[in-house]
C-alpha cells in the first residue's frame, strides 16, 4: 500500500510544527512520501513561515516553549494579517495532552482534529488524508459557487440592462447614464445611513425606474415640442406601467425597482404624480432616485441641450429642497459633492472608453 501511495505523491503541502526534533523526523518520514512537507521547530518560526506560505494543512504541537500551539492556532485563525488567507486551513493538534478540557480548547480555537502521542503512522496518514480531502473539496465547492454567482450576476445585469434600455429606447446616449445615476443613488444612500447591502440593491434597482416608458407611444416620447395636457397625462402613465411590469417578479431587487418606478416622479410638496404623495408618504428609495436622476439629467449633454455646469446643477437641486426634493436628502447630497463629482468622472471615463459598466461595481 505504501508503494502504491508513493507513486501518487500529491502537490498538497503540510506544515509540521513541533519543538522536538525526534517528532519532526518521525512526521516527516510518515508524510514526505505523499505530501510536500515544511517544518517549524517553534511557534514563533511557524508564524513567520505562514506569513509567506499557505499550507494545505498544519500539524501543530501544543506544548512548546514561548508561543504554544494554542496561541499559534489563535493567531492563524483570527489575526487580520493571517486569517483572510489561512482561516480555512485545517489544523490538527499532535500532542501528548489527551484531556478533554485541552481538546475542547483546541476545537474552540479552530482546530479540526487531535492526534495523541505516541504517534501511529497509519492514524496520521488517515487523518491527514481525510482533512486535506475535505478542505480541498470545500475550496472546489467555493470556486464553483463563485463561478455560478458570477454567472447569476451577469444574467441579472442583462435583465436590468434590458429593462432599463426598454425605458430609454428612444434615447441617443450610450446607456451609461442609467448606471451613473445608479452610482449617485448608491453614494447618497450610503451617506444617508443605509447599509452597504441596502445601497447596493438600490443601485441595481434604480436603472429600471423608467421601464414603463416602453408603453408610451413614440409620437409622445419623441415630440419636438411641449406636450399637450392630454399627451402629458399619457406620459404620466409610464410610472404605473413600469410598476406593473416590474411587480411580475417578487424578488427583492425587482420589488424595489417597481417601487421606484411608481413613485420617482412624486414630489416632496405633493405636486408630483401619479398619486400626489407628500413628504414621507413617498418611499425613500424614490426620493433618492429623484435627486440622482435630475442631477444626472442636468449634467448630461443631450442632442437638444448642453450639459449644465456642475455647480449650477447642485444649485438647482438645492433650490428645489422642500419643493421637489426631500430637504434632508438634499442636505446630505450637498455634503457629498466631492464624492458625487468623483463618481461622475469615473463613469464618464468609462463612457469615453466605451467600456460597459459591470453590476459588480455596485456590490457591497
Amino acid at each position: 500500500m505504501a508503494d502504491n501511495q508513493k507513486s501518487r505523491k500529491t502537490d498538497f503541502s503540510i506544515l509540521v510544527v513541533d519543538d522536538e526534533p525526534a517528532n519532526i523526523d518521525l512526521l516527516q518520514g510518515i508524510l514526505s512520501p505523499y505530501y510536500q512537507v515544511k517544518v517549524a521547530p517553534t511557534g514563533h518560526i511557524a508564524l513567520k513561515v505562514v506569513e509567506q506560505f499557505t499550507p494545505d494543512l498544519i500539524l501543530l504541537d501544543i506544548m512548546m516553549p514561548g508561543i504554544d500551539g494554542h496561541e499559534v492556532c489563535r493567531q492563524i485563525k483570527t489575526s487580520p494579517a493571517l486569517a483572510p488567507r489561512l482561516a480555512k486551513v485545517p489544523i490538527i493538534f499532535v500532542t501528548a495532552l489527551g484531556q478533554g478540557q485541552d481538546e475542547e480548547k483546541g476545537f474552540e480555537l479552530g482546530a479540526v482534529d487531535y492526534i495523541t502521542k505516541p504517534i501511529s503512522p497509519a492514524l496520521v496518514l488517515a487523518r491527514v488524508k481525510t482533512h486535506i480531502s475535505l478542505a480541498h473539496q470545500v475550496r472546489v465547492t467555493e470556486q464553483e459557487v463563485k463561478i455560478r454567482t458570477q454567472e447569476l450576476l451577469r444574467s441579472q445585469q442583462s435583465a436590468i440592462s434590458m429593462l432599463a434600455a426598454a425605458g430609454h429606447y428612444n434615447d441617443t446616449d450610450t446607456g451609461h447614464h442609467i448606471w451613473r445615476m445608479a452610482a449617485y443613488c448608491q453614494c447618497l444612500a450610503l451617506a444617508s445611513g443605509w447599509s452597504p447591502e441596502e445601497a447596493s440593491l438600490l443601485a441595481q434597482a434604480a436603472p429600471m425606474h423608467d421601464t414603463g416608458k416602453i408603453g408610451i407611444p413614440d409620437s409622445i416620447l419623441k415630440a419636438p415640442r411641449r406636450l399637450t395636457f392630454d399627451e402629458m397625462e399619457v406620459m404620466r402613465t409610464h410610472a404605473a406601467i413600469g410598476y406593473e411590469i416590474l411587480t411580475r417578479s417578487n424578488s427583492p431587487l425587482f420589488s424595489l425597482a417597481a417601487e421606484i418606478a411608481r413613485y420617482h416622479h412624486e414630489k416632496w410638496d405633493g405636486s408630483g404624480y401619479p398619486n400626489s404623495l407628500k413628504r414621507e408618504q413617498i418611499p425613500i428609495s424614490a426620493r433618492i432616485v429623484a435627486i440622482a436622476d435630475v442631477f444626472d439629467a442636468l449634467t448630461m449633454k443631450r442632442p437638444y441641450k448642453q450639459a449644465w455646469p456642475d455647480e449650477e446643477a447642485f444649485a438647482y437641486i438645492e433650490s428645489e429642497s422642500g419643493k421637489h426634493f426631500d430637504p434632508e436628502l438634499v442636505s446630505t447630497f450637498m455634503s457629498i459633492k466631492e464624492d458625487v463629482l468623483k463618481t461622475k468622472v469615473y463613469w464618464n471615463e468609462l463612457e469615453a472608453r466605451n467600456e460597459l459598466p459591470s453590476i459588480e461595481a455596485f456590490l457591497p
